[in-house]
């Protein structure tokens, strides 16, 4: 469609990016009736991916917020703590993934976010952590935000993968809307290229939940600033084919039911996943797989059952144990359950 309109043409687009594309934007994370967008207190900039975006936000906070320490997961997505360390924040961490249950150490977690000094901007998942697939409950999550708010704690939410954990855009945007349903402040940083597949389009999104409507024109205005000397302006093609599919209901329609299959298969993979390993008597409690969300597992394989994975049966994942999901399909499922059974067997 894009490329048989005559009318479409290649200039630049303004400083933030396309209008209609961050008005979509903001409308997808935060919600069409959103009390934060009727009181115009949400600024949206385009950005380059999520990645982009969490820079941009970390360079506006580094220059305009009092605190600047981020406090981010154990463990997160490695690019977190170079993107906000050049942004010019100090990254310290705090307690997220418990290795002996391969779920969410929630008690150390809140401890450590008690801890933090007032003020500190915490890096929060918005769904599907990255990398450990473990997520916080929604009561879980509602604790975390009465901690955060009564500590003045900032959020600064990534979102990587709307719709693309539960196969619902809605229900991954749930703990995002808690936050902003309080009326308070926070940072999201939006990727489409997981959830539209188009990563090297590099199409994103920062959206900052402002208290008023005054302090979010300066916001835009300041954010202007911190964009034109880093990038001038966003790329034109990527955010003209989201923007294309969420203004149109037909095709914005046809694609949350292509999101939910894709989420949907990769849900279906985890449990035949976890059933081959069951069948196969492979030692130990395997049901983390089933239990965590989104495009990764953290299987709990170590370094040394990896690297034997690795020269006896071809199978390729980080040292840390973590595997892509979607990399899995009918023919290779029994190939790796075979492989973590022997790993796991001889290497304990």
């Amino acid at each position: 469609m894009l490329i048989n309109d005559p009318s479409r043409y290649k200039e630049y687009l303004p400083i933030t990016g396309l209008a209609e594309f961050n008005k979509l934007s903001a409308k997808l994370i935060f919600g069409a009736d959103s009390p934060a967008i009727q009181e115009n207190r949400v600024v949206t900039v385009q950005c380059l991916s999520g990645t982009g975006s969490l820079r941009v936000g970390g360079e506006f906070l580094a220059k305009h917020y009092h605190e600047h320490t981020i406090y981010i997961p154990t463990p997160t997505w490695g690019n977190h703590p170079k993107i906000f360390t050049l942004a010019g924040l100090t990254a310290r961490t705090y307690r997220y993934y418990d290795p002996a249950t391969r779920g969410l150490d929630f008690n150390g977690l809140v401890e450590d976010l008690s801890s933090a000094p007032l003020g500190s901007i915490v890096l929060l998942h918005a769904c599907a952590h990255n990398p450990t697939g473990v997520d916080p409950t929604v009561d879980q999550w509602e604790k975390i935000r009465q901690l955060m708010r009564s500590k003045s704690l900032l959020p600064f939410f990534d979102s990587a993968y709307q719709g693309f954990a539960s196969g619902s855009l809605d229900k991954d945007a749930q703990p995002v809307r808690m936050f902003v349903a309080d009326g308070g402040e926070l940072l999201m940083a939006q990727s489409y290229a997981k959830n539209m597949g188009l990563y090297g389009e590099r199409v994103g999104a920062l959206s900052i939940v402002c208290g008023s409507a005054d302090v979010a024109v300066r916001v835009e205005s300041q954010l202007k600033l911190v964009i034109r000397p880093m990038y001038s302006s966003p790329p034109l093609h990527g955010p003209s084919v989201v923007a294309t599919i969420l203004r149109d209901s037909e095709m914005f329609n046809e694609w949350t039911v292509e999101l939910k299959a894709m989420a949907d298969r990769i849900i279906s993979m985890r449990q035949q996943l976890f059933d081959a390993l069951k069948s196969r008597g492979t030692p130990g409690d395997w049901s983390h797989i089933i239990k965590q969300i989104g495009m990764f597992t953290f299987t709990g394989l170590n370094s040394e059952q990896v690297a034997f994975m690795r020269q006896e049966y071809h199978i390729y994942m980080t040292s840390d144990g973590r595997i892509s999901m979607a990399g899995l399909n009918m023919k290779n499922l029994p190939h790796l359950a075979d492989a973590i059974h022997a790993a796991v067997t001889k290497l304990k």
